[in-house]
């Protein structure tokens, strides 16, 4: 069996930044329009034009806060696989 399939079926290999990559285009989408709507057809032009102007930048920081999550856990992962070559 290939490592990499290996990997994947054994949980190594994480697809959820893959994941976090589409849901952070989604979350943009979601906040753009939901800007605008709320620009032109509930009167608050000002909240709309924050939530265009601010909403990708907080949709920006959660998914990279997720990301290193995850990236934290990889580079733990490297560190024990080092460490655990050098002890035996």
């Amino acid at each position: 069996m290939d490592d990499k399939m290996k990997d994947f079926l054994t949980f190594k290999k994480m697809i959820t930044p893959m994941i976090i990559q589409v849901l952070f285009w989604i979350g943009v989408a979601v906040v753009v329009i939901g800007g605008f709507i709320s620009m032109f057809s509930y009167g608050g032009f000002w909240r709309g034009l924050l939530m265009v102007l601010l909403g990708p930048i907080f949709v920006r920081l959660f998914t990279e806060l997720l990301i290193v999550t995850f990236s934290i856990n990889d580079s733990l992962r490297i560190i024990k696989n080092n460490t655990k070559k050098d002890t035996e």
